[in-house]
Formats: C-alpha cells, sequence, structure tokens
C-alpha cells in the first residue's frame, strides 16, 4: 500500500530528495515549504498526489493546522520527517544570544512542534514512523559550530526518549545522520556570525578544510525508502561513508579518556 507523508522543509536539499522519492513510487505527500512557490511544480508533475503547504516550523500553530490538513487530505499519515533547519555559523564567543536562540526554535523547537502536532494521530492509528534529520553534528562537534551542535545535540537527546516513550503505540524513530553534502546548508540558508579577528586562524582553517567540496546527495531518495520500509527500523542511522569513521574516533576517544579518569569517577563517590 502507498504511503503518506509529511515533509518539512521540501523545497530543496535532502527534503526534495525525499519528497520526490516518495512520489516516484506512488506515494502520497504533504510537502510543506516556507514558501509554496518552490513546491508548484510537485504539484503540476505530481497533482493530487501532493499536498503543497505553506509552513514555517517556528510557528506552531501554523504547524498544527498543516499536520490536520494533511491528515484531513489524506485520511493517514505514515512518515513524519522533520528535515527543515540550517546552519549557524560562528565561534561560541562571536554568535550572539538572537542567533542562538533563532537556531533552536528552529531546529529544535521546530522539531518539537511538528512531532506533538502529529503524535496524536499516529497513536490513533497505532502505527507511523518519525524521521528526525540529524547529522554527524550530532554525534560529534567541531569548531565554529557550537550553536548548530546545540541545536542538533538535543534533538537526539529529545528523540532517543521519544522512541522509547511511544514504541508501544507501534510508532518507529529514527535519527538520520549525514556527513558533509552538497546542499544550501552552508550556502544560502546558513547565518553567519560577525567574525573577531582573534579566531582568523580557527576560521582559515575550516574554510581550507571545506574547500574540497562535499558530494551531492544523490542517493538520499533510494536510502530513505529503505529506511521507511524497514519492518524493523533503525534508531540511528549514518547518511555517507564519512560519519562512522568520525564517530568511530570519537568513541573511542570518549572511552579511553573517562577510563583513565576512573580512579577519580570513583572518588566522586567516596571510594
Amino acid at each position: 500500500m502507498s504511503k503518506v507523508w509529511f515533509v518539512t522543509g521540501s523545497s530543496k536539499g535532502f527534503g526534495r530528495q525525499f519528497v520526490e522519492a516518495a512520489l516516484d513510487r506512488g506515494d502520497k505527500v504533504a510537502a510543506t515549504a516556507r514558501n509554496t512557490d518552490t513546491v508548484n511544480d510537485l504539484v503540476d508533475k505530481y497533482g493530487d498526489a501532493v499536498l503543497a503547504l505553506q509552513v514555517d516550523v517556528t510557528d506552531r500553530k501554523q504547524v498544527f493546522e498543516a499536520v490536520a490538513a494533511a491528515h484531513e487530505r489524506f485520511g493517514h499519515l505514515d512518515v513524519v520527517v522533520n528535515n527543515a533547519g540550517y546552519g549557524l555559523f560562528g565561534t561560541v564567543e562571536e554568535i550572539t544570544e538572537q542567533q542562538l536562540r533563532d537556531q533552536l526554535e528552529t531546529n529544535l523547537f521546530g522539531v518539537f512542534h511538528v512531532t506533538q502536532a502529529a503524535l496524536p494521530v499516529l497513536r490513533e492509528q497505532n502505527s507511523g514512523h518519525i524521521i528526525q534529520i540529524s547529522t554527524i553534528g550530532g554525534v560529534a562537534a567541531f569548531p565554529s559550530l557550537g550553536g548548530y551542535h546545540a541545536s542538533k545535540w538535543a534533538l537526539e537527546g529529545l528523540t532517543e526518549a521519544l522512541a522509547q516513550e511511544v514504541s508501544g503505540f507501534g510508532i518507529k524513530v529514527t535519527l538520520v545522520e549525514p556527513g558533509g553534502f552538497d546542499t544550501d546548508w552552508s550556502g544560502a540558508s546558513a547565518v553567519l556570525a560577525d567574525a573577531q579577528p582573534q579566531y582568523a586562524p580557527l576560521h582559515e582553517g575550516m574554510a581550507a578544510r571545506m574547500a574540497g567540496g562535499s558530494p551531492k546527495p544523490v542517493g538520499f531518495g533510494s536510502a530513505i525508502l529503505k529506511i521507511v520500509d524497514a519492518e524493523k527500523a533503525p534508531l540511528r542511522v549514518f547518511f555517507g561513508e564519512q560519519p562512522l569513521a568520525v564517530a568511530a574516533h570519537i568513541y573511542q576517544q570518549r572511552l579511553d579518556e573517562w577510563a583513565a579518569w576512573a580512579p577519580v569517577s570513583r572518588e566522586a563517590e567516596g571510594k
């Protein structure tokens, strides 16, 4: 049977690939974007299989109305993809309080709004799959991305708890953690803090690391279909080969450091 999807950030990047993969195989999609003009071509191509919805995920009322409209149009929801988000670039000293709050409003509270709006529908059905688009930056952290990491690390914790809370209702939950890919996450959609000269060497180093370019996310559509069709879906899955190597290195460093400081850990218990 065909599935019904609700996808945020459908106009470009990963979200666009998810939507097109679903529609190409005959599924139905509520495709949300801040400006529906960016998804009208999908309506022209796929007709009634697409419901274009104008949604700013930071607007809780708008999110709940959009989920209700999708449910009314299609009768049920099978896959909810929280994809909307952007990158905030700047050291912890450089970013402003408002920039950090805005980052959390979109990358964390936007997901929170969509998830809370969809859960009553999924619980009533006793089925459904929530997909949260995280990143390797939800597992590891890199300089000049502290605000972005704050949003994604919070998303990871929220989602791991969510998965345990809703499994009894037949609801699956998956965190997709991509590596670096060629999207506008670091381009037109990015927010850049005002740079301070003290951090110039750090910014130059990061720019050099990113200068080599990133692969196109050409396989994201087929990969997401494997996830949503799996009888036992993963809680976490990397997209791309890079993240596993990064995570293995990071976790080994953590294990080694925790082990090295184990005597202090025992001392904290009075042992």
